[in-house]
């Protein structure tokens, strides 16, 4: 009996002895306790790490393209203001609409990359809402609609009907006038030859406003003062221009009653709104597009991460 008392503890203490060798042998050898990850669920982790590690360079995307609608409305509201244009009563109340429109959106934009992860559609529905907005106002600016858009304002149709009609350029030429443009071109004649005025150096109210158009050749005597040549057309094939009889040499008439005048500052207003236009129509696209892949992107991250 003691003999086989004795083999029993020798069997049990040698059970032991195996059992502890085989748990130092998985803890020394790291051998995970549960299953392997499956294949599937890998990639989906891996998708998710790199999804989430592009949101920061889409965010700062998204930010750094609202910028340049901060510095547009300070541009607009501060710096540029074309001589004599709010005598157009209707372009300073456009202007100050367009500059609380960008400043919105730039706020707007930043509050839904902010909080983009409790409110996602909501915030990314409103973004959408004013870019689309911005990005019609940019199109009637470049006056892409064609058919009547003569009571639109700022469009180029609606700009040329208010400066022709004959209340508004009567204040436009005082306006013009007061300004010293012509003026201000006298003091700086010395640097200027007679083929500048043919050549496109000088700004379309200058070359419209001080100056007879180049059709009348006219000798030059000096930037204000041009004699009228005696001789006729006898050219049928040159077209008469009324604004040869109209010219004056008196520094108060000049040709500020041209069409070549009203030309001129007309150009000069489509010009700059134009230019926005144009501005608001290619970064309200741009931020459109950074918006919809970071919602993509969000979206992304939540379904993989879940």
């Amino acid at each position: 009996m003691t003999e086989n008392n004795n083999n029993d503890d020798n069997d049990n203490s040698t059970e032991t002895v195996v059992v502890t060798v085989e748990e130092e042998k998985k803890f020394i050898t790291n051998e995970p306790d549960s299953e392997p990850e499956p294949k599937p669920q890998r990639k989906m982790r891996l998708k998710s790490i790199k999804v989430r590690h592009t949101m920061l360079p889409l965010a700062l995307v998204t930010f750094l393209l609202s910028i340049p609608f901060l510095f547009q409305a300070i541009w607009l509201l501060y710096v540029q203001q074309y001589d004599c244009e709010g005598l157009l009563k209707t372009l300073p109340k456009l202007q100050l609409g367009i500059v609380i429109g960008l400043i919105v959106v730039f706020l707007v934009s930043n509050g839904v990359v902010y909080s983009r992860a409790r409110f996602l559609a909501p915030g990314l529905i409103i973004v959408t809402i004013l870019l689309v907005l911005m990005f019609i106002v940019g199109l009637t600016l470049r006056g892409s609609f064609n058919t009547d858009n003569r009571q639109i304002p700022g469009s180029p149709r609606w700009l040329r009907m208010k400066v022709h009609g004959d209340y508004n350029w009567n204040n436009i030429k005082s306006c013009l006038f007061y300004t010293r443009t012509c003026r201000d071109l006298v003091s700086r004649s010395y640097n200027l030859k007679p083929y500048d005025y043919a050549t496109g150096t000088l700004s379309p109210i200058e070359s419209g406003c001080c100056s007879p158009p180049s059709i009348c050749e006219m000798e030059y005597v000096n930037v204000t003062y041009w004699r009228k040549s005696n001789k006729e057309m006898t050219d049928i094939n040159i077209p008469y221009d009324g604004d040869c009889d109209t010219w004056q040499n008196d520094e108060t008439m000049l040709c500020y009653d041209c069409h070549a005048c009203k030309e001129g500052f007309v150009t000069t207003l489509e010009g700059k709104w134009y230019k926005l236009g144009t501005f608001l129509i290619v970064m309200s696209l741009l931020l459109m597009i950074s918006h919809l892949l970071l919602f993509v992107a969000k979206m992304w991250e939540q379904h993989f991460g879940a």
